[in-house]
């Protein structure tokens, strides 16, 4: 016992709880910054680590600069094709006039599929990446992409159309005469090889699915050489990887015949990392849109010739539109279960 009357073990008990409350107390203060930092009014379909407070789609630029990237060395991505080393030589004007423009080296990052760099550029591993345009809204949602730039001209943006696609000899001369043949479509997510013709192909007779069984091939151009060798009856295609094929000889004009072409989509999309410092990313984006095509991009991009502004909220729309219709979401959970297989 003792002087009060009390047991001995009560004080102790009674120190005890205001160390435990005095602890609390500064776990709290401690704990605060953090859970203001992770506060997010809103996101949207973005995954989270990011956050969008101004509904504008894609993910705001951290407020801490702390949280921003400024890297000495630039790591830039094209989109996968099934020549990679052409394009890194293609690119390389460009890459050398952002390195002098930015002040900065600029490396070309070679990537084998359009999964690979999106966890590219999600991972860090990668600063700015030329997404094709089916992969373009994973890339905002699961990596953190800002789309700022699509190839165009004067006049402004280029698009491209889904093309359903043919032997030039074959007997098929309408969407619903490939009922109960072999399509081809290119992957799960992609918006022209997969998503639009599931959209826009049953009101044009042919529903995907149904009247054949879809076949994925894994790309384009894969699906072009797969129509002309007969693996396949025809495929569903971005109508200017056919055209690319055809200026590079890789097939004649007249060995393919599109049955049904769709309205024009916009094509790929420049994006940098949402967590650039901002003077950086300012710099970057003049730099491209500084940039004026040599004549080999030129030639191989369609004749465009230089990059314009793009804004993913508006530009976007009509891809959303599409992938919606079909079924098809693009955040984190729906980019899991595709077993990362996307492509345009």
């Amino acid at each position: 016992m003792t002087n009060s009357g009390e047991p001995m073990h009560q004080p102790m008990r009674r120190q005890q709880r205001l160390r435990g409350a005095a602890l609390l107390a500064v776990i709290a203060l401690v704990a605060a910054p953090v859970a203001a930092q992770d506060r997010c009014p809103h996101r949207g379909e973005l995954d989270t680590p990011y956050c969008d407070d101004d509904h504008d789609l894609v993910a705001d630029a951290p407020a801490h600069a702390s949280r921003q990237r400024s890297p000495n060395t630039i790591a830039f991505s094209y989109t996968p094709t099934e020549e990679p080393a052409l394009y890194e030589r293609l690119l390389r004007p460009l890459t050398a006039h952002l390195t002098q423009c930015i002040g900065r080296r600029v490396v070309y990052f070679q990537v084998q599929s359009n999964a690979a760099q999106i966890e590219a550029m999600r991972s860090g591993r990668v600063h700015v990446a030329w997404f094709s345009t089916g992969p373009t809204a994973f890339a905002v949602n699961v990596a953190g992409a800002v789309p700022f730039a699509v190839k165009g001209d004067a006049h402004g943006a280029q698009g491209y159309r889904l093309a359903l696609i043919v032997r030039a000899d074959s007997r098929y001369r309408t969407p619903a005469d490939l009922k109960g043949k072999r399509v081809a479509h290119t992957s799960p997510t992609s918006n022209s090889g997969n998503l639009a013709p599931r959209a826009l192909l049953p009101a044009a007779g042919l529903v995907p699915g149904e009247d054949y069984p879809i076949v994925y091939s894994g790309k384009h151009d894969k699906s072009v050489i797969g129509v002309l060798s007969g693996e396949f009856d025809a495929a569903t295609i971005a109508s200017d990887v056919l055209e690319r094929m055809v200026r590079r000889g890789q097939l004649r004009a007249g060995d393919i015949r599109t049955v049904y072409r769709s309205p024009p989509f916009p094509t790929e999309a420049v994006t940098h990392a949402h967590d650039l410092e901002p003077a950086l990313r300012e710099k970057l984006r003049r730099c491209f849109h500084e940039f004026r095509f040599p004549p080999g991009m030129r030639s191989e991009f369609d004749g465009a010739d230089r990059f314009v502004p793009v804004d993913f909220l508006r530009d976007w729309a009509v891809v959303r539109q599409v992938s919606e219709s079909a079924g098809q979401r693009f955040n984190r959970e729906a980019y899991d279960a595709t077993a990362r297989g996307v492509a345009r």
